[in-house]
């Protein structure tokens, strides 16, 4: 029996062009190649300039986008339209990141807890996707402009903790952005390439992989074995960075000159120098032992400061960070005992992220691991550099290093308005195994049909049909209770097992498909090439649909809740609540996805204040042995 790992990327297109690798950092973003003369994998960057390109987009009153060192300098002027950290909300409901929503200086949505985080710029609502894709399109117009070629195919790392959800939604920022993702590659993975780990096929090692960038910290643990790379554990902390040492510094010189936090942010500009100045100190304090600045007319007289002289110890700048380095050894711990290992069983130490820079973060890592760090690959561009040597084994210019058999097209399910939901990307590496959950969108529904579809369009319309069946027999429950767990199972043969099984009532039925059955190679090739070319258009679709389904399902939920709790609400918050209906029903006819989402959080707001009050209510009443609530 054949197998479907046919391998499209490594086709006779790919060899006219350059596939990048791309490292979509949360605070800033690079894009490597392998060098076609030296062979060796370099950072792309203009003469004279960097290679990091800040993750940071700014939308001006039209809704142009700006990204990177342009968009960086409206941090503090415009903190409302400038978006950084965005790579926080991939994947993400509100409800995952609602602790931390005071992070965020721009307008989180939290329309509905468990669909996908929205970000409100003026009258214009933007998925993380997109703005990942901003950042992404702005890495390819770069190499394209350097290379003098057209860039279409790219390797984007994410990290290893990332879930499937993530690691689609950046596979999706990628097509957005018209680029071919072709693999996603976990970081530790990557930066492990970059430093040759894994590239002979006899390397056998157990290494771990610190990772200390801007915002985020993360350890891995990995074992290496015949070229295969296999995470046995990942720790860290997704709100611990260099920018918390910077942090740390202003707090120190603030607490010298008798200020707060509070009074220093009511002058925008000066807490913006302050914070460069304070990663000026860091930088200088990595090589020397003192850091000295004078402040010019910047402070201002109001703050009544008998100097603006600003110093800084190595001494003193290594007991401030010495509670967040402590935290990371934590972390490296906790790795080590869920991966079941102990520092002597570690071979090697790689040094990921600027952060890593800092002597005392370098000194605490060896002291706990007991040996020397690898720190020669330039730590802010590692993990591009890996991903550039995986790009090129996919080329086929790599022919000793060992690639898995793949998944040619990517395989998924129908839901709601016809959309695609991938739950095995393309080019995922078989055998694999995923599953996902799912719920009933009606009131005592009882049946359920799984949809099998192959491709890479976001509307199961343009792809094509594999495999139906219904799932039958669930118990009568209300919208949203019942628990429908679908599993794709890919064997070595190629052959997809589809599962669906109700968690509540055992209720299970599946189907066996063969995914390539009947398609050349040709038009595989042109299925991908439509993808990208219908990419914004496919996106607009989705959000659309997405929009029409939310504005739906919160218009029936909001008329139950009405009939229900109608002693709750006084008159005019009911008629109130009758025109945003009225507005949102009429939003949800129109083909404006951002009239239908300003509709539907005019909706939430009028609700919120009595949907609140009934809760409270119906707490209260369970309290006292009452059910107030069905």
């Amino acid at each position: 029996m054949a197998k479907i790992g046919i391998n499209i990327a490594t086709g006779s297109l790919q060899q006219a062009e350059m596939i990048v690798g791309i490292d979509l950092g949360t605070t800033n973003s690079l894009v490597a190649i392998i060098h076609p003369e030296t062979k060796k994998p370099v950072a792309l960057k203009e003469h004279g300039t960097s290679s990091l390109v800040p993750s940071i987009i700014h939308f001006d009153d039209y809704g142009n986008a700006s990204v990177g060192e342009e968009a960086k300098q409206y941090l503090e002027t415009e903190p409302q339209n400038t978006i950084f950290s965005a790579k926080r909300l991939m994947g993400k409901s509100y409800n995952d990141v609602k602790n931390n929503a005071n992070f965020f200086t721009y307008k989180v949505i939290d329309d509905n807890t468990d669909s996908l985080v929205k970000v409100q710029v003026g009258n214009q609502f933007y998925s993380p996707i997109e703005l990942s894709s901003f950042i992404l399109k702005e890495l390819k117009q770069r190499a394209e402009h350097i290379l003098k070629t057209p860039v279409t195919k790219a390797v984007i790392t994410v990290p290893a903790y990332f879930n499937d959800s993530q690691r689609q939604a950046t596979r999706d920022a990628g097509k957005l952005a018209g680029l071919d993702v072709l693999r996603i590659v976990n970081e530790p993975t990557a930066a492990s390439l970059a430093y040759g780990l894994g590239l002979e096929k006899d390397d056998e090692r157990t290494i771990a992989v610190y990772d200390l960038g801007g915002g985020t910290f993360d350890v891995s643990i990995l074992k290496i074995t015949n070229g295969i790379f296999e995470v046995l554990s990942t720790n860290g902390d997704t709100y611990l960075g260099g920018d918390d040492f910077d942090r740390l510094i202003i707090q120190h010189w603030l607490q010298e000159k008798g200020l707060t936090e509070e009074e220093l942010h009511k002058d925008k500009q000066l807490a913006q120098t302050l914070r460069l100045i304070a990663e000026e100190a860091k930088k200088h304090l990595s090589s020397n032992e003192v850091f000295e600045y004078t402040l010019t007319s910047l402070i201002p007289n109001s703050l009544h400061l008998t100097t603006n002289d600003l110093r800084l110890s190595i001494t003193d700048f290594n007991a401030l960070i010495a509670p967040l380095i402590d935290k990371t050894i934590t972390s490296c711990a906790d790795a080590l005992k869920d991966a079941e290992l102990t520092t002597a069983d570690i071979d090697t130490i790689v040094m990921v992220g600027g952060s890593t820079r800092v002597p005392a973060v370098r000194n605490a890592v060896s002291a706990f691991f007991g040996k020397e760090v690898n720190d020669s690959v330039n730590p802010d561009e590692v993990v591009a550099l890996g991903a550039a040597i995986q790009a090129d084994v996919l080329a086929g210019n790599n022919k000793d290093f060992l690639l898995l058999d793949i998944t040619p097209l990517s395989l998924g399910l129908e839901t709601m308005g016809g959309l695609m939901d991938v739950l095995i990307p393309r080019n995922s590496k078989i055998p694999t195994k995923v599953g996902r959950q799912y719920t009933t969108y009606k009131d005592g529904q009882s049946g359920m049909r799984i949809s099998v579809f192959q491709g890479e369009r976001d509307l199961v319309k343009d792809n094509r049909r594999l495999a139906e069946f219904n799932l039958t027999g669930i118990p009568g429950m209300p919208a949203g209770l019942p628990k429908v767990e679908v599993n794709f199972l890919i064997n070595a043969d190629g052959i997809l097992v589809v599962t669906a099984k109700e968690l509540r009532s055992g209720v299970e039925q599946s189907i066996e498909v063969k995914p390539q059955y009947g398609l050349t190679d040709a038009e595989v090739e042109q299925m991908l090439l439509d993808s990208i070319t219908h990419a914004k258009s496919d996106i607009q679709t989705r959000a659309l649909v997405e929009a029409r389904t939310e504005g739906e399902q919160i218009l029936t939920v909001t008329e139950k809740f009405l009939t229900k709790n109608a002693q709750h609400i006084s008159k005019d918050e009911m008629l109130a609540t009758a025109q945003a209906m009225q507005a949102l029903q009429l939003a949800v006819t129109m083909e404006d996805k951002n009239l239908i989402q300003t509709k539907t959080e005019e909706l939430n707001e009028v609700t919120r204040p009595f949907a609140e009050r009934a809760m409270d209510a119906a707490i209260s009443g369970a309290m006292k042995g009452k059910n107030i609530m069905e």
